[in-house]
């Protein structure tokens, strides 16, 4: 359990990274092959948590998670809330959690002196459409161009060229830096040089996005400490039982990696 309570009062910059759509099963797969050596070399034991997604698609999940509702394990008893709203009277909280009084842990980390920064990725946060300014509107700033979506073979190069230099220009105040991955998100056939997206599409994505992934986590942690949670939203389908896509109850939906640990 990590205390972020504890994180929080020590003003510990924070890193969350959704990597968007990524199904738990490519992550584990990708893992094992040695497809993702920089994750590898980070991930608390070397592997990823099978987690439980409030959300199926992009913006219900990402809602649940800055309201305090992060994925959760597939069991009965589940460990204490890293991030909590406060909550109604007679409920105790684990002394570890952060309990913010706000409507966002976003509002409450900026009372607690955070700087709240969104590096969009898919086009939830490209304020494209009135919908597509919800996510990016609850943040002190937000950041995203076309370059940062899945169509953009580079896009986690881009968006992480992007993280760095608000981190390095972030000194005076604590951060909250949140990335979201559009690599591992459809399309990314292309990665196989192929028109369909697919599970080998996807990991095969999600390899390219792994350098850059460790090169901002080593860019960010030489410097000072980081509580960083990386998981993502929810799951794809692709094709299996006849299904495709997101925004529905199944298994490879609902299934996603889940990791969270405080740098040395």
């Amino acid at each position: 359990m990590t205390d972020t309570a504890e994180v929080i009062r020590s003003q510990t910059s924070i890193l969350f990274v959704t990597l968007d759509s990524l199904r738990h099963d490519v992550a584990r797969a990708a893992l094992h092959a040695g497809q993702t050596p920089h994750l590898a070399s980070v991930l608390p034991g070397g592997v990823w948590e099978e987690r439980r997604t409030p959300g199926t698609f992009t913006l219900p999940a990402h809602i649940a998670f800055f309201s305090g509702f992060l994925p959760k394990l597939p069991q009965p008893v589940q460990p204490p809330r890293l991030w909590e709203c406060r909550p109604p009277a007679l409920k105790t909280v684990d002394p570890g959690t952060f309990v913010f009084d706000a409507p966002s842990v976003l509002a409450g980390l900026a009372q607690h002196g955070y700087r709240t920064v969104c590096i969009g990725g898919v086009t939830y946060f490209s304020r494209e459409t009135p919908l597509g300014s919800v996510l990016p509107d609850m943040f002190d700033e937000d950041h995203w161009r076309p370059e940062f979506g899945s169509p953009e073979p580079d896009s986690t190069r881009h968006q992480v060229d992007q993280a760095l230099t608000i981190a390095e220009q972030s000194t005076d105040r604590p951060l909250f830096l949140f990335v979201n991955v559009s690599a591992t998100h459809v399309p990314h056939g292309h990665y196989i040089g192929d028109s369909t997206d697919s599970w080998q599409s996807q990991a095969a994505a999600l390899a390219y996005a792994d350098a850059h992934l460790g090169r901002l986590i080593d860019g960010l942690t030489g410097k000072k400490r980081w509580l960083i949670i990386m998981c993502a939203d929810h799951g794809d389908a692709f094709g299996e039982d006849g299904y495709h896509g997101r925004g529905i109850a199944h298994p490879t939906v609902l299934n996603v990696p889940f990791a969270a640990w405080l740098s040395e």
